[in-house]
């Protein structure tokens, strides 16, 4: 009943209209519990889950996992046949083999030293001293990570090489036969060309690091009187260690590996595990050995970057 004493009737619905309810379609009715949300059976997520990791698993096993399983079982058969690990034996008692441990470890170890010092100087100067272009040779960094290691070699050769330009400069200056550049062939030849090559590996996340400095410390420090060799000490470089560490663990990674260098400079006295490993199996055609070798370096490899991970966790990189 309105206002005005009239009664009002309840309007019946239109025919094939849908009745609305104060609490929206799926209330429910007075003393009836809300029907439930169907829910996935633990056994259908577990086939779901199942359906999505088993493609890459079998890719992964079929591209990496089975060489590497013929690898491991080629090094140990011998030719004689049966299943021995004498290969291992006459690997490790060679004195190639000890001698291409050492070389290819202090190349590692010395091409990591190099190219962590000389990257951390490269990326100050391009974070922090305004130059023109130096955007465009950061974004450049960017593109040299995607050029092959024989690249730099092969630009390498032509400048220091035998017949290259710093030889043929210096015979027509001098008038001498020969010019006085042949590193190249020698193992200091395979250190410059390694480090040439991967300390963009180590600036990139240098310079990514550095663009997340908060630029009113260094202001502080500098205004406070600091010279730039503290503000580098104290402030810049503290905050990038974990960036350092992480680039450092994996060119050490990367250049445990590396084979197209030392195989493109020509540096025959220069004898590392992967270039033994060609030497055995292309030269000598002893595959049990080679393999061994190849098991050898892969232990070494996943070593190296368990330890990089580690790192990298511990620093927060």
């Amino acid at each position: 009943m309105d206002s005005t004493g009239v009664r009002l009737k309840p309007v019946d619905p239109v025919p094939g209209s849908v009745p609305t309810h104060p609490q929206g379609l799926d209330s429910a009715r007075p003393g009836e519990a809300p029907p439930a949300p169907a829910e996935r059976t633990p056994a259908k997520a577990r086939t779901a889950r199942f359906g999505w990791v088993v493609p890459p698993v079998a890719v992964l096993a079929l591209v990496f996992l089975y060489p590497l399983v013929l690898v491991v079982q080629q090094s140990v058969s011998p030719d004689e046949g049966g299943t021995s690990l004498a290969p291992y034996g006459d690997v490790f008692a060679s004195a190639s083999f000890r001698s291409a441990l050492t070389t290819t470890v202090w190349l590692a170890v010395g091409s990591t030293a190099g190219c962590l010092v000389l990257g951390l100087v490269l990326a100050l100067v391009i974070a922090f001293v305004p130059f023109p272009g130096g955007r465009a040779v950061a974004r450049f960094i960017d593109v040299f990570l995607s050029f092959p290691s024989f690249l730099i070699t092969l630009a390498l050769l032509f400048i220091y090489g035998t017949v290259g330009m710093a030889n043929g400069v210096w015979t027509d200056v001098t008038g001498a036969a020969d010019g006085p550049f042949h590193f190249l062939t020698t193992p200091w030849g395979v250190l410059l060309a390694e480090i040439t090559y991967f300390t963009p590996f180590v600036m990139r996340p240098l310079l990514a690091a550095f663009s997340q400095l908060d630029t009113a410390q260094l202001e502080v420090a500098s205004s406070l009187g600091a010279k730039p060799a503290r503000i580098v000490r104290q402030v810049i470089l503290p905050e990038a260690l974990p960036a350092l560490a992480a680039g450092g663990s994996l060119v050490l990674v990367m250049c445990l590996n590396e084979f197209g260098i030392v195989l493109f400079t020509g540096a025959k006295g220069v004898t590392t595990l992967p270039m033994l490993v060609y030497s055995k199996t292309i030269l000598e055609s002893d595959y049990p050995a080679a393999c061994a070798v190849a098991v050898v370096n892969i232990a070494i490899s996943v070593g190296l970057y368990s330890l990089y991970r580690m790192v990298s966790r511990r620093v927060g990189a």
